[in-house]
């Protein structure tokens, strides 16, 4: 093998790529990226058995072949590169990078001790606009559970539709967001890992480009600009958001956002590492009361809002509240409480497309 590109081209290629490149496995060769030169182009490729990722770069190609290296490495390696000419060749002391007038060694793997990936998937699809699929992503994957204990909520629900509702939960709180589909085949619902999703957010524009996702036997794929994603997805059973979310509420409050996140914030310094990190809110007339108390000092300030039901005082965690209403995009958000220890629900004051559910915490203070 023995090919000329471009340093920045290739560095891209190789850090988006490593993204699905294990970490903690016996087999080594999961660790690598491996690469093919052939044609005019260099294909990189990674998996950790969930995710793959493949991408292509323009190259010139003086001699075909493929090997795997490790991928992190490469990755940090190349990227010192990026304002040169590579020039990468297979030889007896493993793979050699020149540039300049220097060269470098990394050792490789055999390419057939890779796993066979398969981009043949495209019996069921959807079609939606690049910068709504973006935006869903982006309101929803941050509630996902990051442990294994039950895998199939470190995914969100995708269910079709005429429009797509996409739903996370973590056992603490839910949210849930919909967006315009164009056109689907197949299947009613998936579930995806929320790394997947993230990665695919990083290839979309904000545009109105079209993109279509592909899924079959499990398994999703989706390609854009010039790279392929494939992912495994959860089988399982998730959870019945309509047994989670009230019907009705005590306490109803319209206040503006960009102070509720503000006051939240100040009183989020004041708690910094403390383990239960609560704020409290305590809504009585057209006035919401934000404060909160730690060994390093306390906050109390207050928010004019629109109220209407029960006076309230309810504890939260801050970071959650904050997640929350930084998704939101409105200048006046509404939240409806059933009492101190049920769970509240934020949303958009007039836009209700998207939904946030938060378990209260007790505050024993």
């Amino acid at each position: 093998m023995k090919f000329v590109c471009d340093g920045a081209s290739l560095s891209e290629a190789v850090l988006k790529v490593s993204k699905a490149c294990a970490v903690r496995t016996t087999a080594p060769v999961m660790e690598c990226v491996k690469i093919t030169a052939e044609g005019e182009e260099v294909v990189l490729l990674a998996t950790d058995n969930e995710l793959s990722i493949r991408k292509a770069v323009k190259a010139e190609i003086f001699e075909e072949g493929e090997l795997c290296v490790q991928g992190k490495l490469f990755a940090d390696f190349v990227g010192k590169l990026a304002d040169e000419e590579i020039a990468i060749s297979s030889g007896e002391r493993g793979m050699e990078i020149k540039y300049r007038d220097s060269v470098s060694y990394m050792q490789t793997l055999p390419a057939e001790d890779f796993p066979k990936i398969d981009l043949s998937i495209g019996e069921n699809s959807f079609v939606m606009k690049q910068c709504d699929l973006k935006k869903i992503i982006a309101e929803t994957t941050f509630c996902c559970a990051q442990d294994d204990s039950r895998p199939v909520l470190k995914g969100c629900l995708l269910e079709f539709g005429d429009k797509l509702e996409m739903t996370a939960l973590d056992g603490y709180r839910l949210a849930i967001s919909e967006a315009p589909i164009l056109a689907k085949t197949g299947e009613n619902s998936i579930i995806c890992p929320a790394r997947t999703l993230t990665e695919i957010a990083k290839t979309l524009s904000d545009g109105d480009e079209e993109i279509a996702i592909y899924t079959q036997g499990g398994m999703l794929m989706v390609q854009s600009e010039g790279m392929t994603i494939v992912s495994r997805l959860y089988q399982g059973e998730f959870i019945r958001k309509e047994s989670v979310i009230p019907s009705k509420f005590s306490t109803d409050v319209i206040l503006p956002r960009k102070e509720l996140i503000a006051g939240a914030e100040r009183a989020s310094v004041l708690i910094r590492g403390d383990k239960n990190n609560l704020v409290t809110l305590e809504i009585a007339g057209n006035v919401v009361k934000i404060s909160s108390n730690s060994e390093y000092g306390n906050l109390s300030e207050s928010i004019a809002a629109e109220t209407a039901g029960v006076d309230l005082t309810i504890s939260m965690n801050a970071k959650y509240l904050l997640d929350s209403l930084r998704a939101l995009e409105e200048d006046d958000v509404q939240i409806s409480f059933n009492g101190a220890v049920s769970p509240f629900i934020l949303q958009n004051r007039e836009k209700k497309e998207s939904l946030y559910l938060i378990l209260p915490v007790r505050n024993v203070a």
